[in-house]
């Protein structure tokens, strides 16, 4: 499996996130589960399997965090700026046939931001626009048929 590649900002944030759940999400989880307890038979107990079902949620999350940030790669998003479409780039993009200009962020789904829609750098998309430049025009294979895109805009 590649590494990740994250900006220094989301691998900070993950990493919050990471640290969180593992204190005080665990002990949330805890002090739920014990109450849910608390309150007697268990296997018509409506509270006790809605807190075991948010442990057993956050134990996933803190194990795929951990297989994210154990094999990552930060990248400079600020050599996204050089006008070459590179990990971390906004690029905008205008399908042949439509005049709508659509922007996109290159990177992991974990840089996602409001309002962007993320393209992995590994989807036949990405791997296509990585090291073009603006007004630049490439093709690559969608599910459904070729399609091609001008880059309107990096950075």
């Amino acid at each position: 499996m590649a590494a990740t590649q994250l900006s220094q900002e989301a691998f900070d944030r993950l990493q919050s996130e990471l640290d969180d759940l593992r204190t005080r999400g665990r002990i949330d989880v805890a002090r739920l589960i014990e109450a849910a307890r608390a309150l007697g038979d268990l296997s018509e107990n409506g509270d006790y399997h809605a807190a075991k079902d948010s442990q057993g949620k956050m134990e996933s999350r803190i194990r795929q965090l951990q297989a994210m940030l154990s094999d990552v790669v930060i990248v400079d998003t600020a050599a996204a700026a050089g006008g070459e479409v590179s990990t971390g780039a906004l690029v905008s993009l205008r399908y042949t046939g439509d005049d709508d200009v659509e922007r996109y962020l290159i990177g992991s789904i974990e840089e996602r931001r409001e309002g962007v829609a993320v393209v992995s750098p590994n989807s036949p998309l990405g791997q296509a626009l990585m090291g073009k430049k603006e007004g630049d025009r490439v093709s690559y294979e969608a599910p459904s048929g070729p399609l091609e895109v001008e880059i309107v805009a990096v950075g």
